[in-house]
């Protein structure tokens, strides 16, 4: 089994999944997981590009939030689209950010995903909040790489 298939059980993963579907349903804000082994480049750049591969740069508010996590390097990084960058104030990932360090250092890598799924909902509603012309426009499974 590989470090990524190992990294989360089935029912965690579906945890997650649950997390991304309760954490979009008051935003506008788009939300996905990505884990792979390892970056093999820098964390932030590998971050961008499966932001781009998943198209998450195409959705019409440009309000992604990918949270990547590279598995064997023990990184990860919440990348958000142009969007957010424009409209959320520096430091705005700070919270989310803490939330999921704390769990991943404690092994609760699960519970640190969740949270900050979470957490990242809250503060995209904020900012773009849902309404009833809404549409979820990407896949709420997690990516693996």
């Amino acid at each position: 089994m590989s470090k990524v298939e190992a990294f989360l059980s089935l029912d965690e993963e579906q945890e997650i999944v649950n997390a991304i579907l309760e954490a979009e349903k008051n935003t506008s804000g788009e939300i996905r997981v990505h884990i792979e082994a390892s970056a093999k480049i820098d964390h932030f750049s590998r971050a961008q590009q499966v932001f781009h591969f998943l198209k998450m740069d195409n959705t019409k508010d440009e309000n992604g939030v990918l949270l990547y996590v590279a598995v064997v390097d023990k990184k990860f990084v919440i990348y958000g689209d142009k969007g957010i960058d424009k409209a959320v104030p520096r430091g705005f990932w700070d919270d989310t950010k803490n939330i999921i360090s704390k769990h991943f250092k404690e092994g609760n890598f699960k519970q640190g995903i969740v949270e900050g799924v979470l957490k990242a909902g809250k503060e995209l509603e904020a900012h773009f909040p849902w309404n009833h012309n809404d549409t979820n426009e990407l896949s709420d499974a997690i990516s693996k790489g």
